[in-house]
């Protein structure tokens, strides 16, 4: 079993940068990917950002340039950068993490508002 604890969440005006963590507790010793996704109202979930390694990144095409995604293996914590926030950016972002067996667990989202 994985726990997962997000933080960072928040209201901010466009072109503004807010910082997401999540941090990840339990059978840590078997995770592999660590990454982000979000889901807008009314829209599919969608990938955000993904990190199978520490050298190994992969970004949706829409926040390519804007957010950046790196992980602390020591502190089993993954995060999400993001600046230059756009209206479109609004969503609950979900923390997910992939164990080496394929299993997947979700955090219990963060909101992000971006708005003036």
């Amino acid at each position: 079993q994985v726990q997962l604890v997000e933080s960072g969440g928040g209201l901010v005006q466009p072109g503004g940068s807010l910082r997401l963590s999540c941090a990840a507790s339990g059978s840590i010793f078997s995770i592999y990917v660590m990454g982000w996704y979000r889901q807008a109202p009314g829209k599919q979930r969608e990938l955000v950002a993904t990190m199978p390694s520490s050298s190994i990144t992969n970004y949706a095409n829409s926040v390519k340039g804007r957010f950046t995604i790196s992980r602390d293996n020591a502190k089993n914590t993954v995060y999400l950068q993001m600046n230059s926030l756009k209206p479109e950016d609004t969503a609950v972002y979900y923390c997910l993490v992939t164990l080496y067996s394929g299993r997947n667990y979700w955090g219990q989202g963060t909101q992000v508002t971006v708005s003036s």
